[in-house]
């Protein structure tokens, strides 16, 4: 049963390169975008300014095929795709957490992009404490490596 999406908005950044973008919100500390909501959804943004944080649900737009297994950027092993936060998976759906900064006339402003200028946002959802953020155990293979999230850069191994 095929699924179709309509992009309610556009997300900007500074990144107009796959190459050396940071590869999560949390290596993009300080990095500010934007997000323009298109007219026929901007009545959606009431009360979203009360919120400090957002959740940004993306196409992977430049992805070109799914990969069931891929070698992330934060480890020299191959792990399946879904155990990663890999762009080339079945449904190229991204999401990331941002602070949302301020909102005026259907456009957020937004701190800790980590995405692609351009890319079709899909939706958006407060972020709550409470709701978001269970206590977790386990992080299986990301527990070697998730130190250096901050530090590593994306290359174009998802590109194509």
């Amino acid at each position: 049963m095929p699924i179709t999406f309509e992009p309610i908005g556009v997300i900007h950044s500074p990144y107009t390169e796959i190459g050396g973008m940071p590869i999560q919100p949390a290596g993009a500390a300080g990095v500010t975008g934007s997000v323009k909501v298109f007219p026929q959804f901007q009545e959606g943004l009431a009360d979203l300014d009360g919120f400090s944080h957002i959740i940004l649900l993306y196409h992977f737009h430049q992805v070109q095929a799914a990969q069931l297994t891929v070698k992330p950027f934060l480890d020299d092993e191959t792990h399946g795709v879904f155990a990663t936060r890999a762009p080339k998976r079945p449904n190229p759906i991204g999401l990331s957490v941002v602070r949302l900064v301020g909102l005026q006339a259907g456009t957020l402003t937004i701190e800790g992009v980590d995405v692609l200028d351009g890319t079709p946002l899909l939706d958006l959802k407060p972020f709550i404490p409470s709701f978001d953020q269970p206590e977790v155990t386990r992080i299986g293979w990301l527990a070697k490596s998730s130190a250096n999230l901050k530090t590593i850069r994306s290359d174009e191994r998802f590109r194509d």
